[in-house]
């Protein structure tokens, strides 16, 4: 068999995907797999990956060598990626618990015939003795072509999103050595890539990092005050209509934040692991078909989700580290449009959050590790200057103020709090001081304050020096204060009250020899309109689709609903919006003009071309 030809990559990519040309590493990476080359792939989500797989196996396979096994934690999402695949005329199957005896032994032939081009599986699957047996078989015959393994950070004990399973994939490496391997995931950082190359054994392989910038997405982090009426009015003054994502962290509080926002006119759906399976399965099914649906969900949603028009990620709740961060809010905008990345947090989240860890049974090194990350998140969270700089500084790329970020757009406004520090700090020692014992947040912030309320009285806090010495600030401006001496660790919080307790840190703080520099406490938010506005639901057509051009893209956006039901695909399956634009923008008239459209491939235009045309006419 001979090797397959050095231009044929960029053939393929024509001539299936209706692209003339690689974007940023794809192609090295591309040519180094279709030579048999070991790859550790890092792109962020939107960048591509898929193709970087997909090329390589299509070109592969036609070189005869046979099936390319692609490994992927997303069952759900299977019958979709290989919908996409059929659609453009490339033969790929899925194993999963959701066919029938007689479809999988199907499957089986084919791909044990050499015919099939991929086969998506979970990793369960894959190290299954009797599946392992079948790749056995098809490598004796020079028929495994190639492994993928997609999501692979799900290896790393510390990475967001471990799965055991994975851990039994070295087993690929040990079994198949002269099998080229493709590992690739959209974060890591380096404690993650470092886990996974020895966990995969990829010592050898060849690592490709991308650029982890996103620079359509729009990143703002708030100060949490009326959350609920915050997410609103988000929704409500930027996203009217549009297709998003909300992250929560409880089963409970996605379920009683989609039912608020049905209630509010927002046509939201709820998604966890505690749903029915066939609960699960329709809703995320309309989330990926539908347009202008919210789904609000745990983050036991979204990875791998390839909707591309998703034009918001909002965060009721703080995420654990930057990279769940990074990958949850990368869903939003993979069609290169703008979108939001925001979030909304307060005190309670970085308790809880530090809280988790602490309580975990995992161990001390397992512990600091997460905590460190905590740590960068909330330095992220808190930050005054651009949130994209920091954000990709987190993983090792240097970059330049955006002018995008809420912080660049509006910088905040800070100030020297030292001296209101230390006095909060001195006011929780004199607590300790007085009867050795420890209290929460309100009650600190009333002593602070000078309010002398039953509790004040109980403990005799009405006559500690640090009683009123706070007066001139107010409540929520103390809560602001407290936030982010938690969140720099100078204090932190204990046991089921969350008492607070000073940290070794905070010594350094009382005696002048720190100073902070805070953000100021937000302003509280005017609340949201709770009424849906008057007026048509905003087009999601690009901006300069104007007259007879805008009119194309609605016919064309109506036929491509058409096909998708009858395909039982998400309407991107069929073509991205981009490519509807586009074809709206030329009119084509002729096949030859409709084929040059980016994303119009030759199975698509055998296929569809006629009927697009006599939509274009009108």
């Amino acid at each position: 068999m001979s090797p397959p030809s050095s231009n044929l990559p960029q053939a393929l990519l024509q001539e299936i995907f209706g692209y003339g040309a690689f974007r940023g590493q794809q192609q090295a990476i591309v040519d180094h797999a279709v030579q048999g080359g070991d790859a550790l792939v890092l792109m962020p989500t939107g960048g591509g990956k898929s193709l970087c797989y997909q090329i390589p196996a299509i070109a592969r396979h036609r070189a005869g060598k046979g099936v390319t096994i692609v490994v992927s934690p997303l069952i759900a999402l299977m019958h979709d990626q290989v919908g996409a695949l059929e659609e453009v005329g490339v033969h790929a199957a899925f194993l999963n618990s959701s066919h029938s005896l007689e479809d999988t032994q199907r499957i089986e032939r084919e791909m044990m015939s050499g015919r099939l081009v991929m086969l998506y599986a979970a990793p369960e699957r894959i190290t299954n003795l009797r599946f392992q047996a079948q790749l056995a078989s098809l490598h004796e015959r020079g028929l495994l072509s190639l492994f993928a393994i997609d999501e692979a950070h799900c290896v790393s004990q510390w990475g967001h999103d471990f799965r055991e399973d994975y851990l039994q994939l070295s087993m690929l490496h040990e079994r198949f050595p002269d099998v080229p391997r493709l590992a690739l995931t959209a974060t890591a950082d380096d404690h993650t890539r470092a886990d996974m190359i020895e966990r995969l054994q990829l010592q050898d392989a060849r690592v490709f990092i991308s650029s982890f910038d996103r620079p359509n997405i729009r990143y703002a982090l708030v100060e949490k005050d009326n959350p609920r009426a915050q997410l609103l009015s988000f929704i409500r003054d930027e996203h009217e209509g549009d297709a998003g994502i909300v992250y929560c962290q409880s089963r409970k509080k996605v379920d009683d934040t989609a039912d608020w926002l049905v209630e509010q006119g927002i046509n939201a759906l709820p998604y966890h692991a505690g749903l029915d399976a066939s609960v699960r399965k329709r809703n995320q099914d309309r989330f990926l078909r539908e347009d202008g649906i919210v789904m609000v969900a745990t983050i036991a949603f979204g990875m791998g989700i390839d909707k591309p028009d998703v034009r918001f990620v909002a965060h009721l709740d703080l995420p654990k580290n930057i990279e769940g961060y990074y990958q949850e809010t990368g869903r939003a905008g993979r069609d290169g449009e703008p979108a939001d990345a925001w979030l909304t947090y307060g005190l309670a989240d970085v308790v809880n959050q530090r809280r988790m860890i602490d309580e975990s049974p995992a161990g001390d090194d397992f512990k600091r590790i997460q905590r460190g990350k905590l740590d960068a998140l909330l330095a992220l969270a808190e930050a005054h200057d651009c949130r994209r700089v920091r954000l990709l500084a987190y993983f090792g790329e240097a970059s330049q103020p955006c002018g995008n970020c809420d912080n660049c757009l509006k910088p905040p406004v800070t100030w020297d709090a030292t001296e209101a520090s230390r006095k909060m700090l001195s006011a929780i020692y004199r607590f300790w001081q007085h009867g050795q014992q420890r209290f929460g947040a309100g009650h600190l912030i009333d002593v602070l304050r000078g309010k002398r309320t039953d509790k004040v009285e109980q403990y005799g806090h009405h006559s500690l020096s640090t009683f009123g010495i706070g007066a001139d600030l107010s409540e929520n401006q103390w809560r602001a204060v407290l936030r982010q001496l938690v969140a720099l660790g100078h204090v932190v919080t204990e046991g089921e009250f969350n008492t607070l307790v000073l940290a070794d840190s905070a010594r350094a703080v009382l005696r002048g020899e720190v100073q902070l520099i805070l953000r100021e406490a937000a302003d509280t938010p005017r609340r949201a309109r709770t009424t849906r506005s008057a007026g048509a639901k905003p087009t999601t057509a690009p901006a300069d689709l104007v007259g007879d051009a805008l009119e194309r893209f609605i016919s064309l956006k109506a036929w491509r609903g058409e096909v998708a039901r009858e395909h039982n695909l998400p309407a991107y399956v069929v073509f991205h919006d981009a490519t509807l634009a586009e074809m709206a923008r030329m009119a084509p008239q002729t096949l030859g003009e409709l084929g040059a459209i980016t994303g119009v491939g030759a199975k698509k235009l055998q296929a569809y071309g006629a009927e697009l045309l006599a939509v274009l006419a009108g």
